[in-house]
């Protein structure tokens, strides 16, 4: 997977913003004003950052030795970065998913109610 059909799927994800808050070369992607995914866009090869659960993290990071790490410059807790280039398509869109529920299921109610009350992207 590309950063750009990696972007694409974030982006069409109900609630979804896309932001440079850090710096021009690190697009970041919120819901609800919550980061749940990060794309270095000049790093080679192609890297992203996602949160995840604690245990299930660990779980990927032993599966997937050496193409999931800690999340490079997050909490190692809670982020992974992912080499996009060696994962497949499928799991890398199962992680978004995870990261953007994840982050949701942590919104405070009113939040939750705008989001559930945005129309569909």
């Amino acid at each position: 997977m590309n950063i750009e059909e990696f972007r694409e799927y974030c982006i069409s994800k109900k609630g979804v913003e896309e932001t440079f808050p850090f710096d021009e070369h690190t697009l970041v992607f919120k819901v609800m004003g919550k980061m749940f995914a990060l794309v270095a866009l000049e790093r080679l090869p192609p890297q992203a950052n996602l949160k995840c659960d604690p245990e299930r993290a660990i779980e990927l990071r032993e599966e997937h030795d050496g193409t999931i790490i800690p999340g490079y410059h997050m909490s190692k807790k809670h982020w992974n970065t992912l080499f996009l280039e060696h994962l497949s398509p499928k799991l890398i869109l199962e992680l978004i998913d995870h990261s953007y529920d994840l982050v949701v299921s942590k919104l405070p109610k009113k939040l939750k109610e705008e989001l559930d009350s945005l129309p569909e992207v």
